[in-house]
């Protein structure tokens, strides 16, 4: 197909997927929330809970992140640390993973991550939150609300290629044959 019907096409296909994000985005202001503990995590400087994590914010993103043995979660984290002061601005972030806080710390500083990582070691949380499934944590991204004196649930979605979350993904999907048999590692 000659370059400028395919563009005049994929510009098609791009519009539709604008009207489908609309629509999610429509049906999610009218999600009903789901009520959440207040669980406990670990940090380098000791215990904090998911209250403590919204900070001065209404809502919080809470990143699930499967550690440090996972190039995935790692290529989303890079990305993440790109606009986690873009995010912040509007509402609290966090990472939260399996590893203890101090491998999270090393691991961050190799990285030079800047936004503030909880473990998760030790309590239900991420198998509450659905991403802990037969003994295997997956990755994804959880969204909290104080609501009254209570926090809840009001969005969350797995992360995996070709998500909206990576911008890798996207770029890739710009060449002839898309990632193909490209996969993330901790160094090139």
């Amino acid at each position: 197909m000659p370059y400028r019907e395919t563009v005049v096409q994929l510009n098609d296909y791009r519009r539709q997927l604008a009207g489908i994000k609309s629509k999610m985005r429509e049906l999610q202001a009218r999600i009903e929330p789901e009520p959440v503990a207040d669980y406990v995590f670990s940090t380098p400087e000791g215990p904090v809970t998911l209250s403590a994590l919204f900070g001065d914010k209404q809502e919080l993103f809470v990143i699930h992140n499967m550690g440090k043995g996972c190039a995935y979660c790692t290529l989303w984290a890079d990305g993440f640390n790109g606009v986690q002061h873009h995010l912040r601005d509007r509402a609290g972030f966090v990472v939260s993973s399996p590893d203890v806080p101090e491998l999270q710390q090393e691991f961050a500083a190799s990285r030079g991550w800047l936004f503030p990582m909880v473990s998760h070691a030790g309590s239900s949380f991420a198998e509450d939150m659905g991403y802990r499934r037969d003994g295997k944590f997956w990755p994804g991204v959880s969204v909290f609300r104080k609501q009254e004196n209570r926090i809840v649930r009001i969005s969350d979605t797995g992360l995996g290629p070709d998500d909206e979350f990576c911008v890798v993904w996207s770029l890739l999907d710009l060449l002839p044959v898309g990632p193909d048999s490209w996969r993330p590692r901790y160094s090139y």
